[in-house]
């Protein structure tokens, strides 16, 4: 049986009268960037949020993170500390506003950032942290406030979520993108809300840095024509917002989805006897302060590349999520990193391997990858 990596179709299916309904509104209507679609989009994903917060779409969520270091004024001469492991664009939007980035080794367990180390990273000239909830399971934002009020350093150093793969991902009981003063979505099509496209929002609990973000993503103007800042041109397509409307009502009963079927995963893991070879993401449940949401499984796999290629053999998707750290990138060679620097890290990226997960995963389907998984190890 040949399982993918993710399967969009089949959430497609499920919402196709009403995705082409609101295509053909925008269509009718013309409007096709800004405007009603994105205006209510917002409106909808902060109340979605249960927190007094204000949303700006624009064009991805690599952007969304550019534009939430400028409109905090982060430049040149300015640090911001990124974990090692992570997509690209946490620690790229930081060379790209002319900061530098500081590199910190991530969990175990979580592979996100880790709090103990975050202290000794701290300089005067650090302007702001960027706490990835990676994979879907939200960073550990109270240490690392804990540790910004011991350094005297909270309320100079700014706390901005990279929740590209969280969103409906809680910590403590509160949604990812309500506690740090400005976080970043990514609607990239992979995402537990995908668009059809590239989009992405940047969310702020304080009003003027949103208004501030807003203008900057429409090249520095309120008013067109006249720019009172330098900005991007970094708007969100009215289709997207559209599509995202839509989905966006199922975004929960998705995400519950995703963990009944992690849930199935350990169960079907252990009864293998596979816990020598492979291990599973860390949840401490639904009542526990992280609630995962699992945009990805992602496994520690003993031997990860032959088990890739033998599950790529049986036909069954795999994703490796990241063979290389962002402080032995080639291009951020200038910012001091090397090998054996974040071990961590370093051991994450020649481990992890990703396992389907997506909604409409069918039982047989996680038996199937759970067998050929056996088959590697086992025989």
């Amino acid at each position: 049986m040949s399982v993918p990596m993710l399967d969009l179709k089949v959430l497609f299916k499920s919402q196709e009268a009403e995705i082409r309904a609101a295509m053909d509104r925008v269509l009718e209507s013309q409007n096709f960037i800004n405007g009603p679609e994105v205006d209510a989009f917002e409106a909808e994903v902060a109340a979605f949020l249960e927190a007094s917060v204000v949303c700006v779409g624009c064009s991805n969520g690599s952007a969304a993170l550019v534009l939430a270091l400028m409109a905090l004024g982060v430049g040149p001469g300015d640090e911001v500390v990124v974990p090692t492991y992570s997509f690209f664009s946490t620690a790229s939007s930081v060379v790209l506003v002319g900061a530098t980035p500081v590199w910190v080794d991530v969990e175990p367990g979580s592979c996100n950032i880790d709090p103990e180390q975050l202290a000794d990273k701290l300089s005067d000239r650090t302007r702001a942290v960027i706490p990835v909830h990676l994979f879907g399971r939200a960073a550990d934002l109270g240490a690392i406030q804990a540790v910004l009020e011991r350094a005297g350093r909270a309320d100079q150093v700014v706390i901005v979520e990279d929740a590209a793969q969280a969103l409906s991902a809680r910590f403590e009981g509160r949604r990812a993108c309500t506690i740090g003063a400005l976080s970043t979505i990514s609607f990239f099509p992979s995402k537990n809300l995908g668009a059809f496209g590239d989009a992405g929002m940047v969310v702020s609990t304080d009003p003027k840095l949103a208004e501030t973000v807003r203008v900057l993503s429409r090249h520095g103007a309120r008013v067109k024509y006249f720019h009172d800042l330098v900005g991007l041109n970094s708007r969100l397509d009215a289709l997207q917002a559209a599509i995202l409307r839509v989905k966006l009502v199922q975004l929960d009963a998705w995400s519950e989805a995703r963990r009944v079927n992690a849930a199935r995963y350990r169960a079907l893991f252990a009864e293998a006897g596979l816990e020598a070879w492979v291990t599973m993401p860390v949840d401490d449940g639904s009542g526990g302060r992280f609630f995962h949401i699992y945009n990805q499984f992602n496994l520690r796999a003993v031997r990860r590349d032959a088990l890739e290629a033998h599950l790529s053999a049986a036909g069954i998707g795999t994703a490796v999520y990241y063979p290389r750290p962002l402080h032995v990138q080639a291009c951020f060679e200038a910012h001091g990193g090397k090998w054996g620097d974040h071990p961590v890290s370093e051991d994450a990226s020649q481990t992890s391997l990703a396992i389907p997960i997506f909604p409409g995963l069918t039982e047989d389907q996680q038996v199937e990858v759970v067998e050929a998984v056996k088959t590697f190890y086992v025989g």
